[in-house]
């Protein structure tokens, strides 16, 4: 059994993954060639991993600075691929840098150099200018979403990123939508292109619901009412718009969460978190939770308002029947409005009147300690149950953050939980507990 086979499936272990699926096996054949790349593939197929895996063959152990540089266009995205690689146990460090967190804040974690970087455009470019990151051994770029991050808005930052790498040996582009022109500056030429779009397995379903009223706000709690208790993604298209349909979701008691850019990073990662561990079944979002974000496989998605372009429908469309599992769209149709032409509509539905969907069982508990306290899942997990009484099936997801820990519990109150367990200790540090 060769090292590379060893490492590879301890790796696959640590991430509960049995084994490659064929895009990722393809991913792995196609960058060992050194060649650029340009890997398409639905969302939620695992692309992070695909080209995870292969990149690790190219780190030389022995060199002390930034040899990959990652670039997405969100966030979020980079936060997750950031989590993934970590999680993957390889001994190398990463860093994930973005606007929207003090620039301080990067150099103090740059100054122990990451052997992978990555960010998203602005802040990159950032870094590169000020010589804060060392671009002289990058070899390896990487483009997630690159149908994104080549936008307009993006191509001025993009363009002097890549003229600021001097010693890029293969570039390897992810998206998950098709026929996108490459920019010039981008310098990459007869790529070997991965295609697995049409290799889908799962059936989405689309179906049309018909609002009598050009305010569709009841039509959308009638449709969540014949939906039922099931995990969903409501898409709009402003956040202004988000604002409007959470405050009549709120006052039907409807819970749920929202997610779009005018938010704090801390107020979108929260709803992230608690989106996932099922504290929240529905996310109300404009499309930029369309793509590349961790959240849960859905059962459905509601395009409350029509998507303004072929590929935000592809890409919303892209967050449910992911995987081996079917899923449902729903279109949002006011009778007088028209259907754009890419819009293909397998059933209208009629609307039966059923009760409101039930709120959530679980709730979300912050803890002030995580990975740099040497804090384990197990630790959190004993916790909760040796002292807090709780037993093995009232605690849901843990998710450890560098510096936090977020932990789903089945209780109606928690009260009488954080009563035992605030101020308590995990490994030596005593941690504040605290319901969000």
């Amino acid at each position: 059994m060769s090292k590379l086979y060893k490492n590879q499936k301890s790796i696959l272990e640590k991430l509960g993954i049995i084994e490659l699926n064929a895009m990722q096996e393809s991913a792995q054949k196609a960058i060992a060639t050194d060649k650029d790349v340009v890997l398409l593939s639905p969302t939620g197929t695992g692309k992070t991993l695909g080209f995870l895996l292969p990149m690790l063959q190219k780190i030389k152990a022995t060199s002390k600075s930034v040899q990959v540089l990652i670039i997405t266009p969100s966030r979020e995205l980079a936060i997750q691929i950031e989590q993934v690689f970590r999680e993957m146990g390889t001994g190398h460090k990463a860093n994930c840098v973005y606007g929207g967190r003090p620039i301080s804040k990067d150099k103090i974690e740059l100054a122990h150099t990451p052997t992978v970087l990555i960010g998203t455009p602005g802040r990159i470019a950032d870094h590169l200018r000020k010589k804060n990151v060392n671009a002289e051994n990058i070899h390896t770029l990487i483009l997630d979403e690159f149908d994104k991050s080549l936008e307009v808005g993006f191509e001025e930052e993009m363009s002097e990123i890549i003229q600021l790498l001097p010693s890029i040996k293969q570039k390897i582009l992810t998206s998950a939508t098709q026929e996108i022109d490459l920019p010039d500056f981008v310098k990459i030429k007869n790529p070997y292109e991965i295609n697995f779009l049409n290799d889908k397995k799962t059936q989405l379903t689309i179906q049309k619901v018909l609002s009598p009223d050009k305010d569709k706000l009841k039509t959308l709690v009638d449709t969540l009412c014949h939906i039922g208790n099931k995990s969903g993604i409501i898409f709009c298209n402003y956040k202004d718009s988000i604002a409007r349909v959470s405050d009549y979701l709120e006052d039907h008691e409807i819970s749920h969460g929202c997610f779009y850019g005018g938010l704090e990073q801390k107020d979108r990662e929260r709803a992230l978190i608690k989106f996932r561990n099922g504290t929240y079944n529905i996310l109300i979002a404009t499309d930029l939770a369309a793509r590349g974000l961790d959240i849960p496989e859905i059962d459905f998605l509601i395009h409350y308002q029509l998507p303004l372009k072929i590929e935000e429908f592809t890409h919303r469309n892209g967050r449910t029947a992911r995987m081996n599992n079917d899923g449902t769209a729903y279109v949002m149709q006011w009778k007088k409005e028209d259907l754009p032409e890419f819009i293909t509509i397998d059933d209208i539905v009629h609307l039966q009147q059923n009760t409101l969907p039930e709120p959530s069982p679980w709730k979300t508990l912050f803890i002030s300690g995580g990975r740099q306290d040497k804090i384990s899942k197990g630790d959190v997990l004993g916790l909760l149950i040796k002292k807090g009484q709780l037993s093995g099936n009232q605690v849901g997801v843990i998710e450890l953050k560098h510096d936090c820990t977020f932990v789903s519990v089945k209780l109606k109150n928690t009260r009488s939980l954080l009563n035992l367990v605030n101020n308590q200790r995990l490994k030596k540090k005593k941690v504040r507990i605290t319901e969000i």
